[in-house]
């Protein structure tokens, strides 16, 4: 019909797409998509596309302004190391940490709060808490963040990570 079938529910229930055992998704008859819902649409799933960063990216935004959060465990930051530069909140810190005040964070982390005009960048060993962290960063009003999706796994195949002396 509109070869929709990759996108997400959402896309489908804008765009009044079938689901595939029947019916439509939005419950009720189809909507008739204009311009604009469409560019909507693509306009969404292009920035979701954007966050993810590749390893190349990457080394170029560590010569810039960017804060590299690790969420991974302190036990795997000792373990396998980490990228340099990388601050390390563990998963589930991020939520607290980004909406501390700047002096407890500097006292936690040892690095300043990032603004939420900062470019963040999450990384973990293969992107998925990485993902996960980026998501709550949006959510808490964070505009310029990304994720390393090839995390310390990919890392390491370019260079070593940067272990504890």
């Amino acid at each position: 019909m509109w070869g929709c079938r990759g996108l997400s529910c959402a896309a489908r229930v804008l765009l009044g797409v079938p689901r595939a055992a029947g019916g439509w998704t939005s419950g009720r008859r189809p909507l008739q998509p204009g311009l604009r819902t469409v560019n909507v649409i693509f306009r969404n799933l292009d920035t979701a596309a954007d966050c993810s960063l590749s390893y190349k990216e990457l080394k170029g935004l560590l010569k810039s302004q960017t804060t590299l959060i690790d969420v991974r465990e302190k036990w795997e930051i000792g373990q396998f190391g980490k990228i340099p530069g990388s601050v390390n909140i563990p998963l589930g810190e991020v939520v607290e940490a980004l909406q501390m005040n700047p002096k407890d964070f500097k006292e936690r982390y040892n690095q300043d709060m990032p603004a939420k005009s900062d470019h963040l960048v999450f990384s973990c060993m293969a992107g998925v808490r990485s993902k996960k962290a980026l998501d709550i960063a949006m959510s808490l009003g964070f505009s310029r963040v990304q994720h390393y999706a090839g995390g310390l796994e990919e890392w390491a195949k370019y260079e070593p990570p940067e272990k504890k002396q």
